[in-house]
């Protein structure tokens, strides 16, 4: 992912949640997706609820399935996080 990007996602992050993440955080979160996470139902919303609990933000059974199926829909592949990432800024 590069450096600018990490910014303006961090910084989206902080404009909408008013937290502060840092870029070691996400980073070990990415670490940990693989190229079935996002294919397998069960491991997206454990990667969801991670980057949630990160944040410090209460995420509902409802809103959790509405971001899961969001991210399904869309196609976008584990090779390329940098558009999943720009996604869910949006």
């Amino acid at each position: 992912m590069s450096k600018d990007l990490s910014k303006d996602v961090l910084g989206a992050i902080k404009r909408k949640t008013g937290k502060n993440i840092s870029a070691s955080s996400v980073g070990k979160v990415a670490g940990t997706v693989q190229p079935d996470t996002l294919e397998n139902e069960a491991e997206l919303k454990k990667l969801i609820r991670r980057v949630a609990n990160m944040a410090n933000i209460k995420l509902s059974d409802a809103k959790l399935n509405e971001i899961a199926h969001t991210i399904k829909a869309s196609g976008v592949k584990t090779s390329n996080l940098e558009s999943l990432m720009k996604m869910m800024m949006k």
